[in-house]
């Protein structure tokens, strides 16, 4: 994969050159034949084009050897009423048809990026930044899509009406042709310029904005803590100085516009000076006449403006490359399925050898030692080991196995590696050791839920398209939710979230729980899922995420150990390691750590029980 690093930070990679032609080519599939039609019709248009010079020039002539007459004017007026009518409705379609093709492309290129986007492994976005991200699928997608109106016409009705006009002048006269060649170095030298110049300032606009964007999207996640900490001003300083960043780089992106601007209007003045002198020469000597002049002269004039077009939305067209090769870069990022699927055999039999000396360190704490060997294994962890970038260690050496159908609940202290975990074996962070074996469909829900935008209806179905209201209703009343159906008169049509009902976080966590129930996993893992909601709705949350478990394998990572006695087995985690596993009465016998944290968790629910 052809993809350039980033040139800032850990900022997502943007992709080289070849890799964002491949990505376009692929896109523009089932497209290629209109392209070329499109193409055809824009040679077409522009050679009509080229009747208006030709006529004047026969014109001049007509009037200089004194055969011209009025119907001679009405004639080539007429011819060259009939050509500008003909031209434009060419030029008209051809410009609709190559628009719509592009927003086609373009719009198959935002949804892979957002999908793409949502695929990511949740440690690169986090050591880029969300708002790196977001940069790419706002702003970017912005630039690109603006430089349609500009860039379209002009590669291809300009290119065409370049190529066409070359050929007029050359069947017309070749010096002419060739008194325009000998001024093309200029422009050569200019684009030879910005190109080296261009690309690089660009790619700088575009990731000082994601600066910019990640410093605006901190400070409004955060705002609570800004207000309580007083680091308004802080925050406002480091907006600010962002801010100006992208006012700097903006700066030298305009300035290498104008550079641009004065090079091609140097070429312009070069060329009409030499084909207006070969005229004068060739007509003095007798080698062409006063309207052949004329007509060079006008097809210099019309192939001046279409040059010069071409090369300053260049311009245009680098700022957009600029922002599709961010945007592709995103796009050719590999997921973690794809990149287990490119492992050469080697690479994987040297994991079999892993994974087997794993089992054998494995016995000193399996999970299940009690008909293990008859019960399939549902998520298997082999000498897992986990940190996040170049941070400490966060997990080391984890082994376990979890029966299928079984429910296992991991406790420790806060900063265990209980979540980092959970994370792993849901797929949402890749191990940097071991391997890791799940069901394909997993479902996690994270204390931190999130209600949509919505109605209830939609807030459920974004798990299960699919599901009937009779499917919905059902999955409310098994995980105690029902009452949601009576905020309003419009049951599941209610809207929730910011723009409706506002739900308390027990009400949001039994919706979650709702969620997952119609996504039916193989594997539900309960990232702390009730803990959040408080005491008083302790035990309807228990209640349901025992019913919503039902049937499946499951993992709790529990933040009361009244529902982690509740499950199959227990594993006790500390300082990135599994130290204790078993049933909750296996694990009390046995006086360790985990007898201790129930001791000291008893101790405060008789405390919290007295007041």
């Amino acid at each position: 994969m052809n993809v350039a690093s980033a040139a800032t930070g850990h900022a997502l990679p943007v992709a080289g050159g070849r890799a964002t032609a491949g990505e376009v080519w692929r896109l523009s599939r089932g497209h290629r034949l209109r392209l070329a039609a499109v193409g055809l019709a824009g040679i077409l248009s522009t050679a009509v084009d080229l009747i208006p010079p030709v006529a004047i020039g026969y014109l001049v002539d007509r009037v200089q050897k004194g055969t011209g007459d009025l119907g001679t004017v009405l004639t080539v007026t007429g011819v060259m009423a009939l050509s500008a009518v003909l031209g434009a409705a060419g030029t008209a379609v051809t410009i609709a048809h190559a628009t719509r093709i592009y927003h086609t492309v373009l719009a198959a290129l935002r949804e892979r990026l957002v999908s793409r986007a949502m695929l990511l492994p949740r440690h690169l976005v986090e050591r880029a930044g969300t708002g790196d991200l977001i940069s790419r699928s706002s702003d970017d997608v912005t630039a690109v899509a603006d430089a349609a109106p500009a860039v379209i016409p002009a590669l291809t009705v300009t290119a065409c009406t370049i190529v066409v006009s070359l050929a007029g002048l050359a069947a017309l006269e070749w010096p002419y042709a060739a008194a325009f060649a000998v001024v093309l170095p200029v422009y050569a030298l200019a684009m030879r310029w910005y190109l080296r110049i261009g690309p690089r300032v660009y790619r700088a606009e575009r990731a000082a904005m994601s600066a910019r964007a990640q410093q605006i999207l901190e400070s409004q996640r955060g705002h609570a803590t800004v207000l309580g900490f007083g680091l308004a001003e802080h925050r406002h300083r480091a907006v600010l100085t962002d801010s100006w960043g992208v006012a700097v780089q903006s700066i030298r992106a305009r300035t290498v516009q104008s550079m641009l601007n004065a090079r091609l209007n140097l070429g312009e003045c070069l060329s009409l000076a030499a084909v207006l002198v070969v005229g004068f020469v060739l007509v003095d000597h007798g080698l062409s006449t006063v309207g052949g002049a004329t007509t060079a002269m006008l097809l210099v004039l019309r192939l001046l403006g279409p040059v010069n077009q071409l090369l300053f939305v260049v311009d245009t067209l680098q700022s957009a490359l600029a922002s599709l090769s961010r945007m592709i870069g995103v796009v050719t990022i590999p997921t973690a399925e794809e990149a287990d699927a490119s492992m050469t055999q080697a690479g994987r039999a040297g994991q079999a050898a892993q994974a087997g000396q794993a089992a054998q360190a494995d016995q000193a704490i399996p999970a299940d030692p009690a008909g293990a060997a008859e019960t399939p294994i549902a998520v298997r962890l082999r000498g897992v080991a986990f940190r996040y970038a170049d941070g400490p260690s966060v997990l080391d050496g984890i082994d376990l196995d979890i029966p299928a159908g079984r429910h296992i609940a991991i406790v420790g202290p806060s900063g265990a590696g209980k979540t980092t975990l959970a994370s792993v074996i849901a797929g949402v962070h890749r191990p940097d050791g071991g391997t890791v074996t799940r069901p394909r469909r997993t479902a996690v829900i994270s204390q931190e839920v999130h209600v949509f935008a919505g109605t209830l209806r939609e807030n459920l179905t974004l798990a299960a398209p699919d599901a009937t209201d009779g499917d919905i209703r059902a999955a409310l009343e098994t995980t105690g939710a029902a009452d949601l159906l009576e905020l309003s008169a419009d049951a599941l049509d209610t809207v929730v979230g910011t723009r409706g009902h506002p739900l308390t976080e027990a009400e949001a966590q039994q919706l979650a729980l709702a969620r997952l129930l119609l996504a039916d996993p193989e594997l539900a893992i309960l990232d702390e899922a009730t803990a959040e909601a408080g005491s008083a709705h302790a035990e309807r949350l228990d209640r349901a995420s025992e019913a919503v478990l039902a049937g499946r394998s499951g993992i709790v990572i529990a933040h009361r150990l009244s529902q982690a006695a509740t499950c199959d087995r227990i594993v006790v985690m500390d300082a990135g390691r599994v130290i204790e596993t078993g049933t909750h009465d296996e694990l009390l016998t046995a006086g360790g750590t985990y007898a201790r944290l129930w001791a000291v968790w008893q101790a405060g629910q008789e405390i919290g029980a007295s007041r």
